[in-house]
């Protein structure tokens, strides 16, 4: 799977803190109110690692989520 085949969940609990996909032109981040930004793979990895370190402690996951294959 590629990076820009799958969407990135950050969640506490069942709700959604931060999502990230990859397209053409970059990284996005989408948060929980809607806004989406740009941002660099650097700042996805900032809010990634965090999570995965740390997460258990105060409740957050990480998903990741394959998008569905695109018919030809």
């Amino acid at each position: 799977m590629k990076n820009d085949e799958c969407t990135i969940y950050i969640m506490k609990g069942e709700k959604r803190i931060n999502k990230f996909r990859k397209d053409g032109t970059g990284w996005s981040l989408a948060i929980a109110t809607g806004r989406v930004f740009p941002c660099t793979c650097e700042q996805m990895v900032s809010h990634l690692l965090p999570a995965l370190a740390f997460g258990s402690r105060k409740g957050i996951t990480v998903k990741i989520v394959p998008d569905e294959e695109k018919v030809t």
